[in-house]
């Protein structure tokens, strides 16, 4: 199952700001909270006692924690990857491992008794396929992307697509970051540009950045890495229907009440026998075959990549197919031009593979 995840600093944000907003998560039904135990910097004994806090209220609002580790916190806490009991005693759901200890402690973890996640670092290159191969608890182990906090340092979508292309084989839950668009976020360093995993997804509206790691088809969950996002960004990416690819688009203003149906029908899937000039989806021809498609006059010498066109009755076949045009063509006039997709959104065209079903969201 899918979830949708935020990210809390309880050592950079009063308390009653970071409880209220685990509160606000959960009422949009978020089940993740991710923290980092890198940056705290307090003794032994307060980490735990604080931590421990830390993971009652966010279980009350029915947030699993993960944490962000490394070997010096291990040493710090006094926690070896043979003995996690303190991680237990404080509640922890998912211990995230910045760094590493070794082959046969890495794979040790994994056999916990507690029943807690390891996570692993999706963003770099990593043997998980002979760790399990070796023995670890595949039934415990997750993965998840970095954020980056650098402004022109986050993943490129190439070596995303390769690196967690190749841990999805493995059939391991896998976890990547978005970034709030709100001013004067933080993170867990005194960076405050963003905390994407994406470089491109920086600048973009929070809902598109998570509907385009859907789209992609490479994770299952999609948290927030910094804090604090608004209740309206919490809203929208409540609101998303995950289990299908998403892209919004500006409709024309002169397109009749049918072209707006068949632009809103659930049926939108692309072709098995597509091709590089358009994405089309024939279904609407079917099930609108006795509505009037009427021609509508443009001066539109080509269409461009993003314009979204339906076949009218000039071509009565084929009336009331709708393309989204890959490559520019050429206007026809049996093409009603009926919106455009912005450039933002037409990352996710890429992502809609033959026979893939899309919704199409009018704005």
């Amino acid at each position: 199952m899918k979830k949708l995840g935020i990210s809390v600093y309880p050592e950079h944000a009063p308390r009653e700001a970071w409880e209220a907003y685990m509160e606000l998560a959960g009422k949009y039904g978020f089940k993740r909270v991710f923290t980092c135990l890198l940056s705290a910097e307090e003794s032994r004994e307060d980490m735990i006692n604080s931590f421990t806090e830390f993971c009652r209220i966010a279980h009350k609002n029915g947030l699993s924690v993960s944490a962000d580790t490394n070997p010096e916190v291990f040493k710090k806490l006094g926690a070896t990857p043979l003995d996690v009991s303190v991680f237990a005693r404080m509640g922890l759901d998912i211990i995230r491992m910045d760094g590493h200890f070794g082959e046969f402690e890495d794979i040790e973890i994994t056999k916990n008794p507690y029943g807690i996640m390891i996570e692993y670092n999706a963003s770099c290159t990593m043997g998980l396929d002979l760790m399990i191969e070796g023995g670890a608890n595949r039934e415990q182990m997750c993965i998840c992307s970095n954020f980056y906090p650098q402004r022109n340092t986050g993943m490129g979508l190439a070596r995303f697509k390769e690196l967690n292309g190749r841990y999805q084989k493995l059939g391991l839950n896998n976890a990547a970051f978005v970034s709030s668009q709100e001013k004067n976020t933080h993170g867990p360093w005194k960076v405050y540009d963003g905390l994407p995993t994406l470089e491109i997804h920086r600048d973009l509206p929070i809902d598109l950045q998570v509907r385009h790691l859907n789209a992609l088809g490479l994770c299952n969950d999609f948290m927030i890495g910094n804090a604090f996002a608004s209740e309206a960004e919490l809203k929208a990416m409540s609101e998303l229907n995950l289990n299908k690819i998403a892209v919004k688009l500006w409709t024309a203003e002169d397109i009749s009440g049918i072209e707006k149906e068949i632009i809103a029908c659930p049926y939108h899937s692309s072709r098995d026998d597509c091709n590089e000039l358009v994405i089309r989806s024939s279904m609407p021809r079917v099930i609108y075959k006795d509505a009037a498609i009427v021609p509508r006059r443009s001066d539109r010498k080509v269409f461009k990549r993003g314009d979204v066109v339906i076949v009218n009755d000039n071509l009565k076949h084929y009336a009331g197919e709708l393309m989204i045009v890959l490559t520019e063509i050429e206007a026809v006039d049996y093409y009603n031009y009926v919106g455009f997709i912005p450039e933002g959104e037409q990352l996710i065209l890429d992502c809609i593979k033959p026979k893939y079903s899309f919704d199409l969201m009018a704005e």
